[in-house]
């Protein structure tokens, strides 16, 4: 799996997909990527906010490792969020 290559723990990944299961928080996630393009996902700075405070809603308690190591696998993926092969390579990433 590719998140585990950048150490990222595959019980952090389940434990975010749980709570990704609450309409509640869902929805509050949805809000934070709506509208973001590819340049946003490109901007280290940008990737950092969106990973501290999507931590804030999931309620999951981050080191900076771990927030540095999300901020370069969500960089290294070159996502673009209109495109809709990288969705679903995510998607399968994530399954």
């Amino acid at each position: 799996m590719g998140y585990q290559q950048y150490g990222i723990s595959p019980q952090l990944v389940e434990r975010i997909k749980l709570k990704m299961k609450n309409p509640a928080i869902k929805e509050k996630i949805k809000g934070l990527t709506q509208g973001l393009t590819k340049a946003d996902l490109q901007n280290s700075t940008k990737v950092h906010q969106l990973v501290r405070t999507a931590s804030g809603i999931l309620n999951e308690k981050l080191s900076s490792t771990q927030e540095q190591q999300m901020v370069q696998f969500v960089l290294a993926q070159r996502i673009d969020p209109n495109n809709t092969f990288h969705l679903i390579k995510l998607w399968g990433m994530f399954r």
